[in-house]
Parts: structure tokens; sequence; C-alpha cells
């Protein structure tokens, strides 16, 4: 059976990276998997998605609407924008933080009120947590990527230390000390 991951966030936040570390974790348990990266303006802070698809045999890297078993998302506003893509009984985990659009940096339209409220009230299950202030404490505020990896993981039955060991292998040398413990800052066990 197929699992399909949605990335969604905005230009520069390194969902990249996190699709790379996902994929690469997933490859080395044996599944065959699939990661497609559907650029929006990323270099103008637009709209980033990434697609991460796994299981026995993946033969397309795209997921549709109604398809995703989880959403991780980079700020709010991405995980309403991206919400009819997740399945009925998925998940949506994403970073409170909000950065705002283009709309709302002209003044064109306010950023959205209570966006996690209302996808809850829709019966959808949201694990929000504040993953800048997690990210700043690990060392950098880079570290979002990494700090909902953590909080991801909690979701799967492949053990921490197997994560970590993706993490020592898909980041540079200087930088593993500060991901690793945004990993388990973001499991909730730093």
């Amino acid at each position: 059976m197929t699992k399909n991951i949605m990335i969604v966030g905005v230009g520069g936040q390194g969902s990249l990276l996190a699709s790379k570390l996902l994929g690469h974790l997933l490859l080395s348990e044996g599944y065959d998997v699939k990661v497609s990266e559907v650029h929006g303006m990323s270099q103008r802070g637009g709209s980033v998605v990434t697609y991460v698809r796994f299981g026995d045999k993946v033969y397309s890297p795209i997921i549709d609407k109604g398809e995703a078993d989880f959403i991780v998302s980079f700020e709010e506003l991405e995980a309403a924008r991206y919400v009819e893509y997740l399945k009925e009984g998925g998940r949506i985990v994403t970073n409170t933080q909000q950065i705002d659009p283009m709309p709302v940096i002209i003044g064109a339209a306010p950023y959205p009120e209570g966006l996690i409220g209302k996808m809850q009230a829709l019966g959808i299950r949201v694990d929000a947590m504040d993953c800048l202030s997690l990210a700043e404490k690990a060392g950098s505020a880079k570290a979002v990527n990494i700090v909902l990896m953590g909080r991801l993981s909690l979701y799967f039955d492949i053990p921490a230390e197997k994560w970590q060991k993706a993490i020592a292998e898909c980041v540079p040398a200087k930088f593993e000390e500060m991901n690793q413990k945004a990993f388990l800052l973001g499991r909730g066990e730093a």
C-alpha cells in the first residue's frame, strides 16, 4: 500500500532538505520511493510543494486531491491552502508560524485568523506546534524543517535512531549537531 506525504511551505524554508531526508530514510527502510518537487515562486517567498510517496511499488510521484496521508506544513496558511489534498483520516503536522503572503504584505488582504481551529472544526486531525521557537532553541531558525521531521517521526514505526542516521547522512557535518537537537525537540525528547 502506498503512503503519501505532502510537504508544503514557503520558498527558502528547507522543504527540499526535508523531502530529501524522508526519501533517504524510506529508501534505507526498503521502500520504493518517489519524490517530486513542485516549485512555485520559491525565490519570491511563494508556495513550494514536495510530494513523497512510498510503498512496495510506487508508479507516480504525484499526489492528487484526497490522497495525502500527511501534510507537513511550514506555516499555517500553507496547511489550509492544501487541506483538500488530505485523505479522510489523514493528519496535518504544522508549524504555527505565520508568514505573510504577498496580498497581506501589500495590504490587499488580512492574514486569515484562527486557521488551525477552523481546520479542527472540520474534523481534521491537526498536530500544531511552534517549530520556530524550537528551531531557535536548537541553534538556528533554519532548523524548522528538522523540527517538523522530528514531529512527523512520531507517526511512523521507524526508530528515532534511523531518522537520526538519515540526518547525519543528509546534512553537512558542521550542522549535524544542531539538526539532531532540532529533531529531538520536534519529538518532544529534548
